[in-house]
């Protein structure tokens, strides 16, 4: 089976490890290093990463695009690519030794109408054309296509037959809430968001994530940073956390923890020990390196199953 990805605004990531950020100094990279970017990308690299099949869908624009589609390949990634005016961004991250991440993220180009309808095509043709089991749909919209794109996405996943996971915030997290995501996956921040109150308990995200349920989704992955992860799906509301030894990056560890849920079937107490897994490898790893099956091994997994809806 195949897992598809869709990324609206890919980049190439480039990342420096350096002693110390001083503003305004000249920095020495002790390492330095480019990778294909997006979150949608990174989850299919952690995925093509895991021996499974992998079709990346995104807009490649000038010799960035060029190379990031060239990176992607070397990977193993399949690319569906659209080719569109402007140039796909290129984003920097300076790492600092306990782990702390500074980045620049560029804009991207702006997307037409007739770009962002060929995007939803091209989806269209690969899930009809191959065994797709999920669509994972990832990452903010570039200027240019509207918080509908993501409704439209969703749905256009959904009449091919596939299922579709929905990792994005704000007005366009509704959208795809309002067409049945099969899962969505905010951090705290962007579920508090999106039921407009601050979060301070367990308890208070799992009302939280029961609402995004009652708006549309099917399931709910609420990451909770160096708290765990909380799922609700309809097999019940389960935690569960990883310990991390040594933190050196946590750029792209979401996606990953997504790529490791869907990859265990998406639903489930098994699917989010995965992604715990998936997710606490990757922060382990520099830039934003995605895990192999070899770095999952020997990470402890505490899961909490079926938890009650009224927890405080």
């Amino acid at each position: 089976m195949t897992l598809l990805t869709v990324t609206p605004n890919p980049s190439l990531d480039r990342s420096y490890e350096i002693p110390a950020l001083g503003r305004g100094e000249v920095l020495r990279a002790t390492v330095d290093r480019v990778d294909p970017g997006g979150k949608g990308v990174n989850v299919s690299r952690a995925v093509a990463a895991a021996g499974r099949h992998t079709v990346a869908v995104l807009p490649l624009g000038g010799p960035e695009g060029a190379l990031l589609e060239t990176l992607l390949g070397e990977q193993g990634i399949a690319v569906a690519g659209v080719v569109v005016a402007g140039s796909t961004r290129v984003n920097a991250a300076a790492v600092e030794p306990d782990g702390t991440v500074t980045k620049i993220n560029a804009p991207g180009p702006h997307l037409t109408d007739a770009e962002g309808r060929a995007l939803l095509d091209a989806v269209r043709a690969r899930v009809a054309d191959h065994a797709t089991s999920w669509v994972a749909c990832c990452g903010s919209l570039p200027r240019g296509l509207p918080p509908a794109w993501y409704a439209d996405l969703v749905a256009a996943a959904h009449e091919a037959g596939a299922r579709v996971a929905v990792d994005t915030s704000g007005p366009a997290l509704r959208a795809a809430l309002s067409r049945g995501a099969d899962v969505v996956k905010p951090n705290t921040f962007e579920l508090a968001e999106a039921v407009a109150r601050p979060l301070g308990t367990l308890g208070d995200v799992l009302k939280a994530a029961e609402e995004l349920r009652q708006l549309g989704a099917r399931g709910v992955l609420a990451s909770l940073g160096p708290d765990g992860q909380l799922l609700v799906d309809d097999t019940g509301a389960h935690y569960g956390r990883a310990p991390v030894r040594e933190v050196r990056s946590n750029v792209g560890a979401g996606d990953a923890s997504l790529a490791g849920l869907l990859v265990a079937g998406g639903e489930g107490p098994e699917a989010l020990s995965s992604s715990l897994r998936y997710g606490a490898a990757a922060v382990s790893l520099p830039g934003s390196q995605m895990p192999t099956p070899d770095d999952l091994h020997d990470i402890p997994v505490d899961i909490t199953t079926d938890l009650p809806l009224a927890l405080p």
